[in-house]
């Protein structure tokens, strides 16, 4: 697995944005950020940039909280759970600039992520100019998930990149019922969408080996697929 490494970014108020990167070792494919989820980057974020820039990907994983980004997988504070949508989506901005420097266009550009990065994943793919988007159990799909985000049913209807939702029906916290009227609102869209329901699995896709293994394969084939 390529190793990563974290530099930070200046911001323009002054402040400072920790990002953990993975570089391939041959020709750079494009480029993927990584939004975690509520545990912050943990070693399993880490082994997931590495993995993606094992495929070729170039990636990028913004630390969104400033003050936790050494939990141990599990934890999550309250402080975290507070973060809002409009400071993820700041972040997710700093990290396509930061990819725009290291010489990927925009169209090579993808965005993967995880509860309400994976919120912010389908509102960028709505908002953002880029070649594609994966969201892996994102919320909020009827009611904001946090201040600064739509609904993803609207967000849906305003898609501009092709865009991969992936849920487990054992996700205590999203219906699968709402899950279904995303994938309608998806299918208007004059883009490319799918909405991958996994049956006996969690959102995280843990507690099935086999879901683990489908949804993997869903999401490199997606960005294969799209970026090119």
């Amino acid at each position: 697995m390529t190793q990563t490494r974290t530099e930070t970014f200046p911001l323009t108020d002054g402040r400072e944005l920790r990002l953990t990167v993975a570089e391939p070792e041959n020709a750079v494919r494009g480029g993927l950020v990584v939004l975690h989820e509520a545990r912050g980057v943990t070693d399993t974020v880490r082994g997931l940039v590495g993995t993606l820039a094992d495929e070729g990907w170039l990636v990028v994983a913004p630390h969104l909280y400033r003050d936790a980004d050494e939990l141990a997988d599990g934890d999550v504070p309250d402080r975290v759970s507070k973060l809002s949508g409009e400071a993820v989506l700041a972040d997710t901005d700093v990290a396509f600039v930061w990819l725009g420097q290291q010489g990927v266009p925009a169209d090579r550009m993808g965005v993967l992520g995880f509860d309400l990065g994976g919120s912010v994943a389908m509102v960028v793919a709505a908002s953002r100019t880029i070649g594609a988007a994966v969201t892996i159990g994102g919320g909020g799909i009827l009611t904001p998930l946090s201040d600064g985000l739509p609904p993803l049913v609207e967000a849906a209807t305003e898609l501009t990149c092709p865009w991969l939702g992936l849920y487990g029906d054992d996700d205590s916290q999203i219906a699968q019922a709402d899950v279904e009227k995303l994938r309608d609102a998806a299918a208007a869209a004059e883009i490319a969408t799918d909405v991958v329901r996994f049956a006996d699995s969690s959102h995280r896709f843990d507690t099935s080996p086999a879901a683990s293994a489908e949804a993997w394969q869903r999401v490199l084939n997606w960005f294969d697929s799209h970026l090119r």
